[in-house]
């Protein structure tokens, strides 16, 4: 058998190949998209918002959909994005939010990715199963996590898919307590509670992230008067 015939006989091998078994699947959520594959696909295969689905419902019972949910599934929307670390690279990310911001929250993340706006990490808190701390420590960005205010029987913001945390280790939590009692969530968050100071992935007033939250009708929690919520928007 001649060189040509071989090769001739490698190619139709690999078409029948793709066609049994189909293209290579698009990197998932955490992973890092090659900027080849980027350029011949575009970021819009990797922005879509969809009703839950399956796999991603079954990975969120017990955590972030607990068995008092009160929340129906039919009102929670998975998002699946791009989004900027601070060296540049384009990751996709995922998120669970209320079906009512969906449309906002998709157009908000897009339009940061557009602009390069620095994003670390992005995954369901379900990878932390369901754990605030556990996730606002390793930066994570999410929204959907079922609970009660406490001591009440109203959804929390969170818990209805409403409010969406974004850059949360260099964005804390911050309360003094009548008592004195200080509270920072994640504790590791300490160091940037001087916001005057530079660091990376920081929210500002008049940064784009603060603006187009904002502009789509949401209130940061770096405005209130009795805490500071910095990672916070909510409608």
């Amino acid at each position: 058998m001649s060189k040509i015939q071989i090769c001739v006989l490698l190619l139709l091998s690999s078409l029948l190949s793709l066609s049994c078994y189909g293209a290579p699947p698009l990197p998932g959520p955490g992973d890092v998209v090659p900027p080849a594959l980027l350029e011949s696909r575009g970021p819009d295969a990797w922005f879509s918002a969809c009703e839950i689905p399956d796999s991603i419902f079954s990975a969120m019972q017990g955590k972030s959909f607990k068995s008092n949910c009160t929340v129906p599934r039919s009102d929670l929307r998975y998002l699946r994005v791009l989004h900027k670390d601070a060296e540049g690279r384009s990751i996709v990310g995922e998120m669970v939010v209320n079906r009512s911001i969906a449309g906002d929250v998709l157009e908000i993340l897009r339009k940061l990715y557009d602009a390069g706006y620095p994003i670390e990490r992005m995954r369901l808190i379900d990878i932390y199963d369901a754990d605030d701390e556990t996730s606002m420590r390793a930066n994570n960005s999410s929204s959907f996590n079922f609970r009660f205010i406490s001591h009440t029987t109203k959804v929390s913001k969170h818990g209805a898919g409403l409010a969406v945390d974004i850059n949360t280790l260099y964005n804390p939590y911050h309360k003094i307590l009548a008592d004195g009692t200080e509270i920072v969530e994640p504790d590791t968050g300490r160091p940037y509670l001087d916001r005057s100071a530079s660091f990376p992935y920081k929210i500002e007033p008049d940064d784009l992230c603060c603006r187009l939250f904002k502009e789509h009708g949401f209130e940061w929690g770096g405005d209130w008067k009795s805490c500071k919520d910095y990672q916070h928007f909510e409608k």
